[in-house]
């Protein structure tokens, strides 16, 4: 508790979670509230993905919060600049950018059972004592380069995707992109024309579904203005869709079979040349790997100066990128559009809870949570965006603002109790992950390797099914599920 006797909440992390966190605390009367950012913006991803064309692959209706509907988004995907400024307003027109101390990396966490308080450590050596911890890092904050030996040894400029580096110049280059995800569909497109010859390393062809893009007319923007309900309209249509999709992925496979067709006629038209076409098609399930959008990637990939390398990569020499056909593919700048370690929840943070266990141990085998929120032996330790929350298809924020709703019931209800700490039930929580990962077996997402899976095999980062059934779930907390001591 504080001096004033309210209860103390610091969240770690200023993306989307972070910020929507403070607000739902914030608008329910908590106002002991203190984001630690480790950077000198707010905006997770969004602050640090900065490539050519960056952009969300959902309708900027729906990646958005529900209480702060957007009328003027430039386009139906809007680019990297317009979330993040979206981002930034939300934060200063609900006041929780006072909040945020920026700089603020978290080192560790320590849970005191004596007191029933976490003390919270930064790299600058500052400790902070508060009675409860939201961690809202998300998945997807940790670029990771691939394991290739010799990547140290390039001679020119190599870069990550998410750590772009604009003071290369790429005009009349020989360019390597190692990587075929959802950030090199977009970048590759708006480097191409650039370029003087662009070698594509594919390891495994992506789905590629058209994007159904457009930009916002000022007739439009005027009439979401004035019609709030026109801007529902188009946010419920796509969440709709979504919501269709997601059920094919597990109980229908009949719908997933509409996309892979609608997908599949995507690029024979797109690409003409058998071989092209040949190694742009997928011999994995539609949805195993995340889905991709885009009308321009395709097109890219045919130009003149493209070569699209299907041969594995053995190792990077200072003149380029070297393939198991023993051809040397000479480069003058190599990026990596390798994606992020999105199995490994909250490293390199360590965290202690009851009894000094560490965190990472508890998830030895694999990150699991009681609906992504809550972990045993971790009272008063809720996370945004955790395990098994993730999207196959839809919108993060729709879930972020399910699980806010969920963990401010959470904050209220030790408001009540001052002095006590919650932690949710192993046995609930084992239960709860059982049935989970009986569920996550008949997805898609078994039959490929992807970012979805860790080494063994468990899933941990998707939910299996329509996000409605997840809202569903956790609309209200159950303090049966939790001991409260």
């Amino acid at each position: 508790m504080t001096a004033s006797g309210r209860l103390s909440v610091l969240i770690i992390g200023a993306g989307f979670g972070g910020i929507g966190m403070a607000i739902e605390l914030r608008r329910n009367g908590i106002h002991e509230v203190i984001i630690l950012e480790r950077a000198a913006d707010l905006g997770g991803v969004w602050r640090e993905n900065t490539y050519p064309g960056a952009a969300c692959d959902v309708p900027s209706p729906l990646y958005s919060f529900s209480f702060e509907p957007k009328p003027d988004w430039p386009q139906r995907y809007s680019g990297r600049d317009a979330i993040h400024a979206y981002l930034r307003g939300v934060a200063e027109r609900n006041g929780v950018f006072d909040a945020i101390q920026f700089g603020a990396e978290v080192t560790e966490a320590v849970f005191d059972e004596g007191t029933g308080q976490w003390t919270v450590h930064t790299a600058d050596g500052t400790a902070r004592t508060v009675d409860v911890v939201i961690s809202a890092v998300g998945q997807l904050s940790r670029p990771a380069l691939p394991n290739i030996p010799g990547i140290d040894t390039f001679a020119g400029p190599a870069f990550h995707s998410a750590e772009w580096d604009h003071t290369v110049e790429l005009s009349g280059k020989r360019v390597a992109c190692v990587g075929t995800g959802a950030s090199a569909i977009q970048y590759v497109p708006e480097i191409q024309p650039k370029v003087a010859r662009l070698t594509l390393f594919q390891r495994t062809a992506a789905w590629v579904i058209p994007k159904f893009d457009t930009d916002y007319s000022p007739i439009q923007h005027r009439l979401f203005a004035r019609l709030p309900g026109a801007l529902l309209v188009e946010r419920f249509g796509w969440w709709a869709i979504a919501e269709l999709v997601a059920l094919g992925l597990v109980e229908f496979p009949a719908i997933t079979g509409v996309v892979a067709g609608l997908a599949t006629r995507h690029l024979r038209k797109q690409v003409t040349d058998p071989e092209l076409r040949a190694k742009l098609t997928p011999d994995y399930p539609i949805g195993c790997k995340r889905g991709l959008f885009s009308n321009d990637y395709y097109p890219a990939l045919t130009q003149p100066n493209v070569r699209v390398e299907t041969a594995a990569i053995t190792e990077v020499v200072p003149e380029g990128v070297r393939t198991a056909d023993g051809a040397l593919h000479e480069a003058d700048v190599i990026i990596y559009g390798t994606g992020f370690k999105g199995t490994e929840f909250l490293w390199p943070m360590r965290i202690y809870g009851r009894g000094g266990r560490e965190l990472s141990e508890a998830w030895a085998g694999g990150a699991h949570a009681y609906y992504g929120i809550s972990v045993p032996d971790f009272p008063n330790l809720f996370l945004v965006y955790g395990p098994n929350t993730n999207l196959g298809v839809g919108s993060i924020i729709y879930m972020i603002e399910s699980q806010t709703r969920y963990i401010r019931q959470a904050v209220q209800l030790l408001g009540r109790r001052p002095g006590r700490t919650l932690e949710v039930r192993a046995a609930r929580e084992e239960r709860f992950n059982t049935a989970l990962q009986r569920r996550l077996a008949r997805t898609p997402w078994n039959f490929c390797s992807s970012w979805y899976r860790t080494a063994e095999g468990r899933i941990t980062n998707n939910w299996p099914g329509p996000q409605i059934s997840y809202r569903r779930r956790i609309r209200k907390l159950d303090p049966d599920d939790y001991v409260l001591a």
